[in-house]
């Protein structure tokens, strides 16, 4: 599925609204949208959400993933902190799972928390990943997972920066970046 979104600015700039084709059902109201706001669209194809799409078997994976990559994204493990690829990257593009290809994160939504993992405001889609309780070593945390093959990708904090005020803190391991 294509993405096409309406970037909707009120007038003092300050707020924006945003609308993708499946909220557009009223191709009528279009022109008075554009008459009263400032308008922009943006064709983003990174947006497809593979829900067709078959997560790949156990036996798939540890053929294909690291032990180490095994490790975290299929039994819920971390790694240390300033040491996975992606904690202090500035590049342009899309994160994808490592294990499906599924697109989590855009590289917009990414800053600094200084934590040493790296770090997102909100994901690609709400439909990109799916969270549950983790109450493991003692905590009680969101654990962040994969829609497509519900593999463990970190956790989320409600201490992040506006406009969420989330904190994706995801796994280097778990990611693997499509540069634009």
């Amino acid at each position: 599925m294509r993405c096409l979104s309406f970037c909707l600015q009120f007038a003092t700039g300050a707020s924006k609204v945003l609308l993708c084709n499946r909220s557009a059902r009223f191709p009528g109201r279009f022109p008075v949208l554009t008459n009263r706001y400032r308008v922009s669209l943006r064709y983003r194809p990174y947006m497809s959400i593979q829900k067709d799409k078959q997560a790949p078997s156990e036996e798939e994976l540890r053929k294909k993933l690291s032990n180490f990559e095994y490790q975290v994204l299929r039994e819920g493990g971390t790694e240390r902190a300033f040491t996975g690829e992606y904690w202090d990257c500035h590049k342009k593009g899309v994160y994808e799972c490592r294990a499906c290809g599924q697109p989590l994160f855009h590289s917009d939504t990414k800053y600094d928390s200084g934590s040493g993992w790296p770090s997102f405001f909100a994901p690609i889609d709400k439909d990109s990943v799916t969270t549950r309780v983790d109450s493991s070593h003692g905590m009680v945390r969101t654990e962040v997972l994969c829609s497509v093959c519900s593999s463990h990708l970190g956790h989320v904090f409600p201490d992040g920066p506006t406009p969420t005020g989330l904190r994706y803190c995801m796994n280097s391991v778990c990611l693997k970046l499509r540069e634009e």
